[in-house]
């Protein structure tokens, strides 16, 4: 079997971890997919900037570039804001290839479309990573949606602001004292804006939405607040009442697949699922009309989480491939 040829998009956080787990995962890769996986190139913004690639890689800011390599398999996008990556994977839809991402703000806002065109051309769209990081609630959902009906989702979706909550309620700190320590920690962005006004679990919550109902979702059906007004006092308050303050994201689909959802912080008791939930971790309560109640928890980003979840997709892409060229 010849290598299966990957070109990464962005080099930072998470496509630096999806290149080094690639390099040193090459025995695992082999056995699960009957041959090597190889890195042919990588999109970045500065050329000259000094990396740990290989000398036989393709470094360039061209996307063009990439899409001139013969026998190019699949893109692998780990950048951030809708443009350029939509054009990007577009592109490389276009052009025949599969693409796997974990940008959820491109995800919320052209997933859809993105889906549509893929499946016209004959590839895959995977997007595991967009919404939990390492917890993989995409493949879940899929799995549930054969038979069982998920009718509500209530959800943890931002460790930043997880680890915020948390840290002001342990250490009696301030919402901006506990940011700081999430930015010297490297949880939160020097512009914080995204997840503590919870446009990030906004962007989420759209793409468990479309996946669930299966049609473009309105922005506007999706009540949106984040933690940037929760006080001292407020957690304070919340605790004397024995009950801990989360940032949620939420959803319910009815028989006729008619949703409703919001954003904002909820007060939650100790019988609550996500009462436990500390720290930079995430976790989904889904509720299946079977199943009843399922919790999938574990953290939420980070550079091998995260990246081992797009290897996944990988994975996953090529095993169905391989599966269906035997059934032939």
């Amino acid at each position: 079997m010849r290598p299966i040829k990957v070109a990464i998009l962005g080099f930072g956080t998470v496509g630096s971890g999806v290149y080094e787990l690639i390099e040193t995962k090459q025995d695992l890769l082999e056995q699960l997919l009957g041959g090597p996986v190889r890195v042919d190139a990588v999109l970045v913004k500065d050329v000259g900037k000094s990396r740990t690639i290989h000398d036989d890689v393709l470094v360039t800011d061209d996307f063009s570039e990439i899409l001139r390599l013969p026998e190019l398999d699949v893109v692998i996008e780990a950048i951030v804001n809708v443009e350029p990556g939509y054009t990007y994977l577009r592109r490389a839809i276009e052009a025949g290839l599969y693409v796997v991402t974990a940008n959820k703000e491109l995800f919320a806002n052209k997933g859809f479309e993105l889906r549509q065109l893929a499946e016209k051309r004959g590839v895959k769209v995977c997007f595991e990573a967009t919404v939990a990081g390492g917890v993989p609630i995409i493949g879940a959902l899929k799995q549930l949606l054969r038979f069982n009906q998920v009718v509500k989702v209530e959800a943890i979706l931002n460790g930043t602001m997880n680890y915020i909550l948390t840290k002001m309620r342990e250490d009696q700190v301030s919402l901006e004292e506990a940011l700081l320590q999430a930015q010297r920690l490297g949880y939160a962005e020097a512009d914080p804006a995204n997840d503590v006004e919870g446009f990030d679990v906004l962007f989420k919550v759209v793409i468990l939405l479309e996946l669930l109902t299966g049609r473009k979702i309105d922005w506007d059906l999706v009540r949106c607040s984040g933690i940037s007004d929760i006080t001292p006092a407020d957690i304070s308050q919340a605790s004397v009442r024995g009950e801990r303050i989360k940032h949620v994201g939420s959803l319910v689909v009815d028989d006729q697949g008619q949703v409703e959802a919001e954003v904002r912080p909820v007060s939650v008791g100790e019988s609550h699922k996500l009462y436990a939930i500390e720290g930079v971790d995430n976790a989904i309560v889904v509720t299946g009309d079977l199943t009843g109640d399922l919790v999938f928890q574990g953290p939420g980003a980070g550079k091998y989480p995260t990246a081992s979840i797009m290897i996944e997709d990988l994975v996953s892409i090529f095993q169905s491939i391989k599966k269906a060229a035997v059934s032939r």
